[in-house]
């Protein structure tokens, strides 16, 4: 086992398998023993027909956890033995149902004797044991029913992945990053408009001298996205969240997401009441983003971009100071 040493618990999977071999093996055996012609894997289909009440494919497979396929394949097999029969239902002739036949029962019977010593030895190894595998199994059960390993790894990717990103205030030598970005954004789904040539030209005139703010998120020293809090002419109180865009290549380490929160967090601070953004119904991780971060949809038409289809609004309190960055999940 040096092997699974050296692993720890990242071959957590190969070791269950090979206990999941190694205890299949001696069930096989111990079936044998007493003289039932069963095999391993059929045991939760044919211990819950052994409760003589009659399952449908769709109900078995519910039951103890498994797929319709792999239960029709396992019932199959059971029949070919002939240790079960399908009929029609009494109560529903549009349903098929499963059960044992008298030989399936008759083995029913012996099967009961076999789990009684197989019982008394599993709990033998339990209290041989400093922790309860099957407390544990189903502690692991729980957990993963919440949030899948998968899930796991990915949320784990991506804090580690965005340990290296840095937001910082836009500078002269980030003008062609903030274009290309934003451009790149723009242009994957749409056409360029006058208002975006201006301020991607010109984002010192258009956004920084009117009273608004851009930051820059670095990997590295690399720029990967850009967002924008602009000061609205009609209102002292009012900014407007714009020209989000994150590199394709970054997207899904959550690099929008902090964007957007140093955005609100500026907007706080400059004493804002309320902050807008427009956008498009297609942008639907946007859309997720900036519904997770407070923002609710207006139901106005009036757009200032062609492009834009929703106009989504946040209500900010400046004598609460905003929530610290997180490693949230979303990503525009």
């Amino acid at each position: 086992m040096d092997f699974f040493h050296q692993t720890g618990k990242l071959a957590i999977g190969s070791r269950l398998r090979i206990l999941t071999d190694k205890v299949t093996a001696d069930a096989a055996a111990i079936y044998a023993m007493f003289g039932i012609d069963l095999k391993p894997k059929w045991f939760p289909v044919f211990f819950l027909l052994s409760q003589d009440k009659p399952q449908t494919v769709t109900s078995i497979a519910r039951e103890i956890g498994h797929t319709h396929p792999s239960v029709s394949k396992i019932i199959q097999e059971m029949a070919a033995k002939g240790l079960t029969e399908t009929t029609r239902d009494t109560n529903d002739a549009r349903r098929n149902v499963v059960q044992l036949t008298a030989r399936g029962k008759k083995i029913s019977h012996s099967l009961m004797q076999q789990c009684i010593d197989v019982t008394a030895a599993i709990e033998q190894i339990t209290r041989q044991t400093r922790n309860d595998l099957w407390q544990a199994i189903e502690e692991w059960e729980n957990l993963l029913e919440e949030k899948s390993l998968l899930q796991r790894v990915k949320d784990e990717r991506k804090a580690r992945e965005r340990k290296n990103i840095r937001i910082v205030p836009y500078a002269p030598c980030y003008q062609p990053a903030f274009k290309t970005l934003t451009e790149a954004w723009i242009t994957a789904h749409w056409n360029m408009e006058e208002a975006d040539l201006h301020t991607v030209n010109s984002p010192q005139e258009y956004i920084l001298d009117k009273g608004g703010h851009i930051f820059i998120a670095l990997d590295g020293d690399d720029p990967v996205g850009v967002c924008a809090l602009c000061k609205m002419h009609d209102s002292i109180h009012g900014y407007e969240l714009a020209k989000l865009a994150v590199s394709a290549k970054t997207q899904g380490k959550g690099i929008g997401e902090l964007l957007c929160q140093t955005v609100i967090a500026k907007a706080s601070e400059l004493g804002a009441r309320k902050l807008f953004l427009e956008s498009n119904t297609i942008l639907e991780p946007a859309i997720r983003l900036y519904s997770k971060l407070g923002f609710r949809e207006t139901g106005t038409n009036r757009h200032t971009y062609a492009r834009g289809n929703i106009r989504m609004e946040m209500d900010i309190n400046p004598d609460t100071q905003h929530l610290p960055l997180d490693h949230g999940t979303a990503d525009a």
